[in-house]
């Protein structure tokens, strides 16, 4: 191919002595009107369920084709934003928490977080809601989260399965707090967070000092002690940083928490 030639899959590589700057590609009309229909929904606090203009009414008021509006509207629908009911049009979707959870997991991986990225954004999270979860955990929520610490005291030797069961000792505290953006938040990065789990698990006595700690950040929320639960919490998630960091040190570039 002849030099300063490029093709679509190809693109041309700028020269950082050009003279002029480079002309930017538009937008498509359809991600304009797509981006335009999201803000409209988000702008006027439309309710899940709320019927939205036919794509007539819309192509209208846009002042573009149908075509040009139904490529946007397919666009949003697979983010989960409008769906298409048969029969009754477009209307606003509820956004499925797993469906958020699995678009973030989706994402740390494809961009490879470091372990003390991850770390950092845990513990803001976890810290607080322990504190949180001391002062609202019910009778039920303490049952649950003494279940499955002892599920985990007895599952301590498959270190596979006692990582599951860890992750959701965590996300009963989580849940715990009655906010369900915390839960959301903890699932979003629970991949990373399992395999975090899964190594440090293997690696001598971290079992036996995880069921430890565990055990003193139950004991603080059942006494309903924030504070108590917070240093508890914070304790264990400084242990957590001491093992990966041991485990890693043989290695030239310590390996990130998505693979």
């Amino acid at each position: 191919m002849s030099e300063g030639v490029s093709t679509d899959s190809e693109p041309l590589e700028r020269d950082s002595s050009a003279l002029f700057d480079e002309v930017l590609r538009e937008p498509r009309l359809s991600d304009k009107v797509a981006d335009m229909m999201l803000k409209t929904i988000l702008s006027e606090r439309l309710d899940v369920g709320d019927r939205l203009p036919s794509e007539r009414e819309l192509g209208e008021q846009f002042g573009v084709s149908r075509t040009v509006v139904r490529e946007a509207v397919r666009a949003l629908a697979a983010k989960g934003v409008i769906e298409v009911r048969a029969g009754s049009g477009l209307r606003v979707a509820a956004v499925n928490a797993a469906a958020v959870s699995e678009s973030m997991s989706l994402f740390l991986h494809g961009v490879g977080l470091d372990f003390e990225k991850v770390h950092e954004v845990r513990s803001m999270l976890e810290v607080h809601i322990a504190g949180l979860a001391a002062e609202r955990a019910t009778d039920d929520d303490l049952a649950q989260l003494r279940a499955a610490h002892a599920q985990m005291h007895s599952e301590i030797d498959d270190v596979a399965t006692a990582s599951h069961t860890d992750l959701e000792f965590h996300r009963i505290i989580a849940r715990s707090t009655h906010n369900d953006l915390f839960l959301l938040l903890m699932d979003s990065i629970g991949t990373s967070l399992l395999n975090i789990r899964r190594g440090n698990l293997s690696h001598g006595p971290t079992a036996t000092a995880t069921l430890d700690q565990h055990q003193r950040i139950l004991d603080r929320i059942e006494h309903h002690d924030p504070q108590g639960a917070r240093d508890a919490m914070a304790a264990h998630l400084e242990g957590v940083r001491e093992t990966w960091r041991t485990r890693t040190t043989h290695h030239s570039q310590p390996p990130d928490v998505t693979t």
